[in-house]
């Protein structure tokens, strides 16, 4: 029993920092037997957890970067960021995400080094190493007013991975 309300506390807890407007209840048959959540159970939350996100694939995301006009922030830590990114994306860490996007446009040029997006502008794009910290970063600037801003899901991993074939 002490497996299972671990686990309902993560889940919880996964869900207050995420920000999910919905409360996610699970009754004790929707775990298995080692305490993990059903496959049907992950499949409604996940869903639940997409349908307030604009998320982009890998393919709709080399659209965007062919058209040109896309404002690429990668929000993983400067170390990461050197090791390798996605081209003409501009580092700002997830840390920073909060800060930056509340920064005066001269105080985000000077700091950044590129112009500070609108706040409807649908060419704003997140990303990270696998989605997780772009999704945070994604709800911090929807609430700054960032409506139309997206992320990457893939992250960097999965555009490297793509790249190299």
């Amino acid at each position: 029993m002490k497996m299972f309300h671990r686990k309902v506390c993560v889940v919880c807890v996964v869900c207050v920092v995420v920000g999910l407007v919905g409360t996610l209840v699970m009754t004790e048959e929707q775990f298995c037997s080692d305490g993990s959540i059903n496959t049907s159970c992950k499949q409604k939350a996940h869903s639940l957890y997409e349908e307030d996100v604009d998320s982009v694939s890998y393919e709709q995301l080399k659209q965007m970067l062919t058209a040109g006009n896309l404002q690429l922030f990668d929000v993983r830590e400067p170390d990461e960021f050197k090791e390798g990114a996605i081209p003409g994306a501009t580092n700002i860490p997830l840390s920073e995400v909060q800060q930056a996007f509340t920064l005066t446009p001269e105080q985000f040029t000077q700091l950044y080094g590129v112009l500070m997006p609108e706040k409807h502008s649908p060419d704003v794009m997140l990303y990270c190493q696998r989605g997780r910290r772009s999704l945070t970063a994604l709800h911090t600037v929807h609430k700054l007013g960032y409506s139309r801003a997206c992320h990457y899901v893939g992250g960097y991993s999965e555009w490297l991975e793509r790249e190299s074939q």
